[in-house]
């Protein structure tokens, strides 16, 4: 696994690349699971959570997960990248650039996920941000995401 000193931007630029990596492991979606996200969030929309209704009056014909469930599931299916970043004292979440659904999520399927290095560059007060996009696909459907997500990490 080749490491990189976090303070070595230019050579972290390596990194950057339109090719995604290998798939993470896949996580199951529950009903259960989405019923809990429902009830810790307050988001109980019968589209998530009653799968009856969801039979006769969704435009799908089953429940389906949260996008924001299927987005905080991200470090659950956490794939190993095949580089390590090295020498710094914290990492920070900075939050995202881009956000989208652009797909549904049964509940009943699994889903994995994978990601690309798509931005590093030295922030003004002199640390390293590095910009990851993800995608999470519903397994069996690869040629389509359900989530795009842009995360933004700050090594310092």
């Amino acid at each position: 696994m080749k490491q990189y000193e976090y303070t070595d931007v230019e050579g972290m630029q390596e990194l950057v690349s339109e090719d995604f990596g290998p798939w993470s492991n896949e996580v199951e979606i529950t009903q259960d699971m989405v019923n809990q996200f429902a009830e810790l969030t307050g988001d109980d929309y019968w589209i998530h959570t009653d799968p009856e209704k969801a039979k006769t009056d969704s435009p799908f014909g089953f429940t389906v997960a949260h996008g924001f469930l299927t987005l905080v599931l991200i470090p659950k299916m956490r794939g190993e990248p095949d580089y390590e970043v090295t020498g710094y004292g914290n990492i920070l979440n900075y939050g995202s650039d881009k956000l989208r659904f652009t797909g549904i999520v049964p509940v009943g399927c699994s889903i994995h996920s994978r990601s690309h290095v798509k931005e590093v560059s030295t922030t003004p007060k002199g640390t390293t941000k590095m910009v990851l996009e993800q995608h999470i696909h519903v397994v069996g459907q690869d040629d389509r995401p359900a989530v795009i997500y842009e995360l933004i990490f700050i090594y310092m």
